[in-house]
């Protein structure tokens, strides 16, 4: 049995997982509107001004967030009743969380950084893919992975069902 976490420590954790996880959406927005301006702008200032921008968000910001994101709802489901394999949506959470945080490093980076090298020695944008899919399918499993946090849906997981079925039903003051 997992030990869980105190009242303060869950609701430190909570805050933290929230705001990780909103800024890592925000950064996501912010990376699209810069790669959409990218893919759509004529000017070479403009597409290189873009793509530099999104690096610096990419190398300095989107990783520590990523990071802290995963980190927090691992503290989170594994120090209190939800569990990490209990319940299907904190599994479901936690399996994209760490796709997302691995498609970032092995290719939202990558491809940010080759645009910024082809456009920094005066190419144009190789592909706008390359600027344009990462924020696109991240920001997709954000709003997703915010949708099942809010509705909790599909219930136990095979594990949450053995779980339950071991532990004794706690009665509380209403059932009495």
């Amino acid at each position: 049995m997992n030990p869980k976490l105190s009242r303060p420590a869950r609701r430190t954790a909570l805050v933290v997982h929230v705001v990780a996880s909103a800024s890592w959406l925000g950064l996501t927005l912010g990376l699209l509107a810069l790669g959409t301006t990218a893919a759509g702008t004529g000017s070479a200032v403009t597409v290189e001004a873009s793509v530099r921008a999104m690096k610096l968000f990419a190398d300095w910001l989107l990783l520590p967030v990523a990071f802290l994101t995963l980190l927090s709802g691992l503290v989170l489901s594994l120090g209190t009743a939800w569990g990490l394999a209990r319940h299907r949506w904190v599994w479901t959470k936690f399996w994209l969380t760490l796709a997302t945080t691995t498609a970032t490093v092995f290719a939202l980076r990558p491809g940010v950084n080759s645009a910024v090298a082809t456009v920094a020695a005066g190419g144009p944008l190789p592909d706008a893919g390359d600027v344009l899919m990462g924020p696109v399918v991240s920001l997709s499993a954000y709003v997703f992975m915010t949708v099942i946090s809010i509705l909790k849906p599909w219930g136990l997981t095979r594990r949450g069902r053995r779980l339950r079925q071991r532990t004794p039903v706690r009665r509380t003051l209403q059932d009495a």
